[in-house]
């Protein structure tokens, strides 16, 4: 009886030893398997220029299967005024600037990280119309048929500046200054033409794409404005800098690329 009963407590040791063995083994497996779903969420605060509206859609869609944990609040705005928001200290992770200019004064102040200031993409600057409105080509402008070009403030707004520089490198400023009528961002000059509170506005190509409403009346000579690029930039007050950085990177890989060329966009050389 007395060996039966040893045995018997052995064989009960060594069941419940194998069993926490077994739980501690499984335990084990469920841990690395779910290292994804354990890790902390984080939200990356972006601003970025208005004419990319569309496409950090689609950006925003594909990064979340690189980053499952990594929800992305996006600002979007007129470049200078975004630029503005910063520095007065509104939270931002990564900036994405339509003109170097906003960019460049960041960086001035000293409030982007060091190494991620990069040229994300260019564009076209294009004279949209409403439909039904015939325009030849710019001289068009000087004309008793436009009496309202809609363009985005030169002071906030790059594609504004960018217009400016076309009528002035084509000696029109002066002839038309008076018909300008000055919008807040690049999509409020595309809605103004679309509703018919101006025949005609300078977007860039990637805004007209798609447009209802509207067509291409004439694209912008190269040399008549200062080169289109979209810098992009990690800020140095992030406290996300790893995951602002992955997100920065994936839109400068091919596979971001590809996406804002579909948008109308071009790549950066």
């Amino acid at each position: 009886m007395k060996v039966l009963r040893k045995l018997g407590i052995m064989g009960l040791v060594l069941g419940l030893t194998m069993g926490a063995v077994g739980c501690s083994s499984t335990n084990g497996d469920d841990s690395s398997n779910n290292d994804a779903s354990n890790e902390e969420a984080v939200t990356l605060n972006i601003s970025a220029a208005a004419s990319l509206q569309e496409a950090m859609v689609e950006l925003e869609e594909k990064f979340k299967e690189v980053e499952p944990n990594v929800k992305l609040e996006v600002n979007l705005g007129a470049s200078g005024a975004l630029q503005q928001q910063i520095e007065e200290g509104a939270p931002c992770d990564v900036f994405i600037s339509a003109g170097e200019k906003q960019m460049t004064a960041l960086a001035d102040k000293d409030l982007l990280l060091e190494d991620t200031n990069k040229t994300l993409l260019t564009n076209d600057l294009v004279l949209v119309a409403a439909k039904g409105t015939e325009v030849k080509d710019l001289d068009t402008l000087n004309t008793d048929d436009i009496t309202k070009i809609a363009i985005g403030d030169p002071e906030s707004v790059p594609a504004g500046k960018y217009a400016k520089e076309v009528l002035d490198n084509t000696k029109l400023y002066d002839k038309v200054k008076d018909k300008l009528v000055l919008a807040k961002d690049v999509k409020e000059v595309l809605a103004w033409v679309q509703q018919g509170n101006a025949q005609v506005g300078f977007v860039y190509l990637s805004d007209a794409q798609g447009a209802e409403g509207v067509e291409v009346a004439y694209t912008t000579e190269a040399d008549t404005h200062s080169p289109i690029n979209y810098p992009i930039a990690v800020l140095k007050a992030s406290e996300k800098q790893d995951k602002a950085k992955a997100f920065e990177d994936f839109l400068l890989s091919g596979e971001g690329q590809d996406i804002l060329e579909k948008y109308g966009f071009k790549k950066a050389n």
